[in-house]
């Protein structure tokens, strides 16, 4: 998926996103701070017990003659409890999306290696987002996430992951501003290599190969031998990840995400760019408000003001992966797929009874459901159910993927589906998918114009009483 910059045309102010005239620049001002609308006060009091329900008004009554008390009522019956979970019960499920190698003994070989290999991410930060995730589902935080739409094994290099690391950042210090309010950054990287497909072949002039599934998985060359699944291609993967998320953690921590740099990112972003002025009003007012902080004693060595936190997210889709990156967490007990910090299950995966939402309902991490146009209401509220029994706030991240044109007529349903069961979910908006067209040239490409859905997305919600505050 490709990020932009121009992607974050949205206002915040004080926990509602206000629209904007699309004519205009988009514009953030700080403004005064008003209540704000939240998942919890979203959902139907009566069936969340996050919500307490409005307190009955006093009577004066009469004394009633007294009655024999009612045989006791029989016992209304327990829901069926869910099946035991086991690390590798997905497999008794059909599983769609997988590729099929013709090696089995090498695959379990090379699954039993990475099982020794050290998690990726461990627990601990897998519950910090989440519990950063619930603030974002309560109104107090923005959530920012993007990255490409496939890691490759032929670009990576540091230069890559830097920029992409640097456009989130320049983002959200522009949603910080804005907003007034913390920006939650999760990368779409470390780890987002295989790609669902509509069609497990690809004709080319007569030839019918197996379609590219990623390079964890095969390669985009079109030969019947780099077509062929490898399970080697996980250990490079494996291997490509880990390297990611350790410069990550270097670029977040070593003084790369200083607010006075991105500030001057931002300045410069001004100064080189045909829409400079347009963003240079914003770009100095930032500058403005960090020269008072620094007066009144935050100064640019504090730590708040030197490093940031970031996280890692991807489709969970090649499940003998994942499965040999599972770890139990010993001071919790929970199973957490350590490839990531955030999983989600994407729109050709999300059966109810799929070894995909099978394998995620036991694990830990922070979870997102991408869902498009084709999303029945009550297969959502189901899906949800499974997902998070427990209604737990920041476990679940609702991607909506509709493209502009069905954003008004779809996701009303879903909203009212959802606040209707009482749960508590983060809503975000991927205007990226969804608004894809091919340009002349061949290329896949999306108007900006229609991947301005955030103004019509954020006219859903405030329309059926919901907070969205959240840019994918």
């Amino acid at each position: 998926m490709a990020l932009s910059a121009n992607s974050a045309a949205a206002v915040m102010t004080g926990g509602v996103v206000s629209q904007q005239p699309r004519r205009g620049p988009p514009a953030f001002v700080p403004m005064k701070r008003r209540t704000t609308v939240c998942a919890v006060h979203a959902a139907e009091p009566s069936k969340n017990p996050g919500v307490p329900s409005a307190a009955k008004t006093s009577s004066p009554t009469v004394a009633a003659p007294e009655k024999a008390p009612a045989p006791p009522a029989a016992p209304a019956p327990k829901p069926a409890a869910p099946a035991k979970w086991a690390v590798d019960s997905w497999r008794t499920k059909k599983a769609l999306q997988l590729p099929e190698y013709p090696n089995p003994a090498e695959l379990e070989s090379v699954l039993k290696t990475i099982e020794a290999f050290p998690p990726i991410v461990f627990a601990g930060e897998a519950r910090h987002l989440e519990e950063r995730l619930a603030d974002a589902a309560m109104g107090r935080a923005f959530l920012l996430q993007g990255g490409d739409c496939a890691e490759s094994f032929k670009e990576f290099n540091g230069n890559n992951i830097r920029d992409t690391f640097r456009v989130l950042l320049q983002m959200s210090a522009v949603l910080t501003f804005g907003g007034q309010m913390p920006v939650i950054k999760v990368g779409r990287m470390a780890g987002q290599f295989a790609k669902p497909r509509s069609d497990p072949f690809e004709v080319r002039d007569g030839v019918k190969l197996p379609s590219y599934r990623g390079d964890n998985i095969n390669g985009d060359a079109f030969d019947e031998k780099s077509r062929i699944p490898d399970p080697q291609r996980m250990i490079r993967a494996y291997a490509q990840s880990a390297a990611t998320l350790n410069l990550l953690r270097a670029f977040a921590t070593g003084g790369y995400a200083a607010m006075q740099r991105v500030t001057q990112w931002n300045l410069d972003f001004t100064e080189h760019s045909e829409q400079g002025d347009r963003y240079r009003e914003l770009a100095h007012r930032v500058d403005e408000a960090l020269g008072f902080m620094s007066a009144a004693g935050l100064t640019v060595d504090h730590p708040l003001m030197t490093s940031t936190d970031f996280w890692t997210s991807h489709e969970c889709l090649l499940l003998p992966y994942e499965q040999a990156l599972t770890r139990q967490d010993s001071t919790t007990g929970l199973f957490y797929d350590c490839s990531a910090h955030m999983l989600w299950v994407g729109e050709r995966t999300r059966q109810l009874d799929g070894a995909h939402v099978e394998f995620l309902r036991g694990v830990a991490n922070p979870l997102g459901i991408k869902v498009s146009d084709k999303m029945n209401p009550s297969e959502l509220v189901k899906l949800i159910e499974i997902l998070n029994p427990s209604n737990k706030p920041g476990r679940i991240t609702i991607i909506t993927r509709m493209g502009a044109e069905n954003m008004r007529v779809k996701l009303p349903h879903l909203i009212r589906a959802v606040r209707r069961a009482g749960q508590i979910v983060t809503w975000i908006t991927d205007p990226m998918h969804g608004n894809t067209i091919k340009a002349p040239c061949g290329l896949k490409t999306r108007p900006f114009d229609s991947i301005l859905v955030l103004e019509d997305e954020t006219s859903c919600h405030s329309r059926i009483f919901v907070h969205t505050k959240h840019l994918y």
